[in-house]
């Protein structure tokens, strides 16, 4: 894969064989994110167990401390008070059957849903839509709950899920380059305690295999796994 001379510049400034402490990846992903737009930082991380077995999945959700530098637009399906309630909390869309109708035509215009408990057997029509998309309430990550006002202002607030994927790796944002280290820090170590608290019983052996952060366009920096409690 041919790289841009951006890319190729920036790698220069990390030894692709070594494993950098939390602090000196995360100022190595800010100096390689020279793009002409902030970009999203982003950590990866591999673990120790095998996502095929229902006793070793690993998913839940997470305030990051300093948000993640997006603006999240949140759709509540509720209904009653609690429709108005949603949007009273910042939500940007609320309501029952007409919200999926409108999706099954193929609008997308947010970036998370909540329900109410008494609505995931309208929501369960659209698994096919949104479960592809990462995108189905799920009471692990808190957006199934019947208080739909509280998991809005979370969202907003910077409320982020990490799942496993096939390849058991992690994926999350954690802050824009413009964050600064010490901000993407705060956000880097409230992510992994997370994922380190949410360990399965049934995992053997070495937790966390191994970490990487990267700015959007720039290249993977690796963190030493060893000095992150997994």
């Amino acid at each position: 894969m041919k790289h841009g001379k951006k890319y190729v510049e920036s790698a220069k400034l990390i030894d692709r064989s070594a494993q950098y402490d939390v602090t000196e990846a995360l100022d190595l992903a800010v100096k390689t994110g020279s793009a002409k737009f902030d970009e999203t930082v982003e950590v990866h991380v591999r673990l120790g167990v095998d996502g095929r077995h229902a006793d070793q999945q690993v998913r839940g959700a997470v305030v990051l401390p300093n948000g993640t530098g997006k603006t999240v637009r949140a759709l509540v399906f509720a209904k009653g008070d609690k429709v108005q309630a949603a949007l009273d909390a910042g939500a940007d869309y609320a309501g029952a059957e007409e919200l999926v109708a409108k999706i099954q035509g193929g609008w997308m215009d947010f970036d998370v849903v909540i329900a109410s408990p008494d609505m995931m057997g309208v929501v369960g029509r659209l698994g096919k839509v949104l479960g592809p998309r990462g995108l189905m309430p799920n009471p692990k990550a808190g957006t199934v709950t019947p208080d739909v006002a509280k998991a809005v202002t979370e969202a907003k607030a910077g409320k982020i899920e990490y799942r496993l994927d096939k390849t058991n790796i992690i994926h999350c944002p954690i802050g824009k380059v413009s964050f600064g280290v010490e901000k993407l820090q705060e956000n880097f170590d409230a992510l992994l305690s997370a994922i380190v608290r949410a360990k399965p019983a049934a995992a053997k052996g070495q937790y966390i295999k191994s970490c990487t952060v990267a700015a959007t366009m720039g290249p993977g920096v690796k963190i030493n796994p060893s000095k992150l409690g997994g």
